[in-house]
C-alpha cells in the first residue's frame, strides 16, 4: 500500500510519516515543497495541472494531508487551510479519485464549548478565531469533494518536537532558557482554559488507522485526549517535569483568543467504534517525552494561554 503524507516536515505531519514508515506492508511517500519529497506538492501557489500530473505519477492508495498553519492573518490561514485543501481534492478527483484522503482538521472548528461537556462530531461548528474558520472551511471542501474522504478534528497535539507555536512547545523553550536559576520568572497569559490534550504519537497512529481502515468511515471524526485539563496544570506539570525552581506568573487579560473559548473537551467515541482507536499516552507522558527531546529554542512572538490550535 502506497501513502502519500503531504506537509512530512511538519509537526504533526513528521509523527504521521513515521508512523507509516514503520509500518509492515506500506510504503511512504512523501509530499511537500521540499526538494527532498517524494512527491513534489504546493498547495497554495502550485500549478494544479502539475499537482495533479504528481498525483498521478505517485499513484497513492491513500492521501494524509498533515499541511496547515496555526499563524498568520486570515489571508494566509484561508489560502493554507482552506484554499489548500481544496486544491488537493480537486487534484486526486482528477489524478487518483479512489484514493482514501485523511485531512487533519482542528477542534477550534467548534469554537466554545460548554464546561463539562465533551463535543461530538454532530455538532455545529461555531470557529471563534480565522484559524478555526479557515480549518472549518477545509472540512467543507474535504466531505463535499465526493472522495472517499476522512476529517481527523484533532484536539492540541503535545509531545515530543511540539513547536514554539502552540502553548506546551513554547513553555519547554522558555523554561530551557530559565534553567535552573531559583529566581527565574515565567510570565505567561491566563492559564485558567481547559484544552482537550492529545499525544501528537496517539494523533499520528489515529490517520494511519484511518487511512489503511477498509470500507467507508465518517466524514469527520474527533481525535481527542479523552477528557479537559486545566491549561495551568500542564504547565506546572512540565515545570515540574524540567526541574523549574522559579516562578511562573500569569496576566490575567493574557489571550484574546483563549478568552473566547475556555472550554474544549471532544468526544472521541467515533473514533474508538470506526477505528479502534483510543489514546495510549497520558499528559504525563506526553510532557516527559516533549522535554526529554528537548523542547523547542524558538523564542519568537508573544506567549498566549493555549488558544485551540
Amino acid at each position: 500500500m502506497r501513502i502519500l503524507v503531504v506537509g512530512s516536515t511538519g509537526y504533526l505531519g513528521g509523527h504521521v510519516a513515521e508512523r507509516v514508515r514503520v509500518r509492515s506492508g506500506v510504503r511512504l511517500l512523501t509530499g511537500g515543497r521540499s526538494r527532498a519529497a517524494d512527491v513534489p506538492v504546493d498547495l497554495v501557489s502550485g500549478d494544479p495541472g502539475a499537482l495533479a500530473d504528481a498525483l498521478r505519477a505517485a499513484a497513492p492508495d491513500a492521501v494524509v494531508n498533515c499541511a496547515g498553519a496555526v499563524g498568520g492573518d486570515p489571508a494566509v490561514l484561508h489560502a493554507v487551510n482552506a484554499a489548500g485543501p481544496a486544491a488537493l481534492c480537486e487534484a486526486l478527483r482528477k489524478a487518483a479519485p479512489d484514493a482514501r484522503l485523511v485531512h487533519l482538521g482542528s477542534a477550534a472548528e467548534y469554537g466554545p464549548g460548554v464546561a463539562g461537556t465533551r463535543v461530538p462530531e454532530s455538532t455545529p461548528v461555531r470557529p471563534a478565531s480565522p484559524y478555526g474558520g479557515s480549518k472549518a472551511a477545509g472540512t467543507v471542501a474535504v466531505t463535499c469533494s465526493g472522495l472517499d474522504a476522512v476529517v481527523l478534528r484533532v484536539g492540541n497535539p503535545v509531545g515530543p518536537g511540539a513547536p514554539a507555536t502552540g502553548l506546551p512547545g513554547r513553555v519547554a523553550a522558555l523554561l530551557t532558557e530559565a534553567g535552573g536559576h531559583p529566581g527565574a520568572v515565567i510570565r505567561l497569559g491566563d492559564l485558567s482554559a481547559y484544552r482537550d490534550f492529545v499525544d501528537v504519537r496517539d494523533a499520528a497512529e489515529a490517520a494511519v488507522l484511518a487511512a489503511t481502515a477498509t470500507g467507508p468511515l465518517p466524514p469527520v471524526v474527533n481525535i481527542g485526549g479523552g477528557g479537559a485539563v486545566r491549561v495551568r496544570d500542564l504547565v506546572h506539570t512540565l515545570a515540574r517535569i524540567a526541574g523549574f525552581r522559579g516562578r511562573i506568573e500569569e496576566d490575567a487579560d493574557g489571550s484574546a483568543r483563549s478568552g473566547e473559548v475556555s472550554w474544549q473537551c471532544s468526544d472521541i467515541t467515533t473514533a474508538r467504534d470506526v477505528l479502534g482507536w483510543w489514546p495510549t499516552l497520558s499528559l504525563e507522558d506526553s510532557l516527559t517525552a516533549l522535554w526529554a527531546a528537548g523542547g523547542h529554542r524558538d523564542l519568537g512572538g508573544p506567549p498566549d494561554g493555549g488558544g485551540p490550535r
